[in-house]
């Protein structure tokens, strides 16, 4: 009898026996997955969904009681992920990149898992080399220049380090850490972030990897961490981001980043998309098997919702019978005028939300109750 079959009640019991018997965060974290991949109702998630919606933002107001979510509102419940952003942490800010008040942030992500729910951290940072952001692709020597021997290895340590200090602070009330997925170096199958194809050779990226988890898992002891690796979509010779991958060891989760294109008419982007995510997806899923990883659809999502039914029309059919264990859609900013149009999880009043609904209520998907 496989754990598909396995009784609810069941393997509740079995989860709360398993942590009875001492099992650590992250295997603790490791089984929810499972159970969710198993059970074929991946859990949802939002980036910044305690952070800010599409008319409210926390950091701005300073609301420290993080209630409020643009999915809650429209889906009656919270996210089951949290998406989180450690960018420009390293240059020691304040505040991330999209404006989030990183003490903000670090009792959103405490409240979040204290609620039941599951935290993963991104990392957009800065080039260490030019000095620009995530995506100035000028040089193709930056990954060369902080691996061990380069000329800014030791400065890039430094942002390692502040990054393993904040992760350390992401503790729960009873002072323990709380576990997190961390994705970094994602997408890294294109060419528009510094860490990208073409812009360092399949070697320098799998020991840019290695090098970041001995730092952050060996060194620091941060063993709370799952770690998830994201290629992008592709619509053919996906299988090639093979080669980017740094070893069984290093790596839990399997994931895709991929999105609705909007620069296409609908009736092109809307099939694309299924036909896209469902080949990866599948392609995934194999190398999830044989390699004994977790499968995720890491980041997805349609821009603007323009479509009314992109739910249960498209995401739907897009992962239908695919065992992934969560999606997470991306942000909604509530900066105006962008926050007409860069939205991927519905708000009151606004596009898909009675289509939302719908999709959660038909059990598919699975959110924080």
């Amino acid at each position: 009898m496989t754990m598909r079959h396995v009784n609810p009640i069941i393997m509740l019991t079995l989860l709360l026996f398993m942590a009875a018997c001492g099992n650590t965060p992250k295997e603790d974290l490791l089984a929810a997955l499972e159970n969710a991949s198993q059970q074929g109702t991946p859990l949802f998630g939002h980036q910044d969904d305690l952070m800010y919606g599409h008319t409210w933002n926390v950091t701005k107001e300073d609301d420290r009681s993080l209630e409020r979510s643009d999915v809650l509102a429209t889906g009656g419940a919270y996210p089951y992920i949290l998406g989180l952003d450690l960018g420009w942490l390293e240059i020691d800010s304040d505040f991330n990149l999209d404006g989030n008040d990183f003490d903000l942030m670090r009792e959103a992500a405490v409240k979040h898992y204290e609620r039941g729910g599951i935290v993963t951290l991104s990392w957009h940072l800065r080039n260490p080399l030019t000095g620009g952001d995530t995506w100035d692709v000028s040089s193709d020597k930056v990954v060369e220049s902080i691996l061990p021997g380069g000329e800014k290895h030791e400065y890039f340590m430094g942002w390692l380090e502040r990054v393993a200090n904040y992760i350390d602070s992401l503790k729960d009330s009873r002072g323990q850490r709380i576990p997190l997925i961390f994705r970094p170096w994602h997408e890294h199958t294109g060419g528009w972030f510094w860490w990208g194809t073409g812009i360092c050779t399949a070697q320098q990226y799998n020991d840019l990897w290695k090098m970041t988890y001995n730092y952050l898992a060996v060194e620091r002891k941060l063993d709370q961490l799952v770690w998830a690796i994201s290629p992008g979509a592709a619509n053919e010779n996906f299988e090639v981001w093979e080669e980017r991958y740094p070893g069984d060891e290093y790596v839990d989760i399997v994931g895709l980043d991929g999105y609705c294109a909007t620069y296409l008419p609908q009736e092109e982007a809307l099939p694309l998309f299924v036909e896209k995510t469902r080949y990866c997806l599948e392609s995934l899923n194999r190398f999830a098997k044989e390699h004994g990883k977790i499968l995720a659809l890491t980041e997805t999502g349609y821009e603007g919702l323009t479509y009314d039914k992109w739910w249960t029309e498209v995401l739907a059919p897009a992962i239908e019978g695919i065992p992934i264990s969560y999606l997470l859609v991306w942000r909604n900013t509530d900066e105006m005028p962008r926050g007409m149009t860069h939205f991927y999880a519905p708000w009151p009043g606004g596009p898909s939300e009675q289509d939302f609904r719908e999709y959660v209520d038909s059990g598919k998907i699975k959110l924080l109750q």
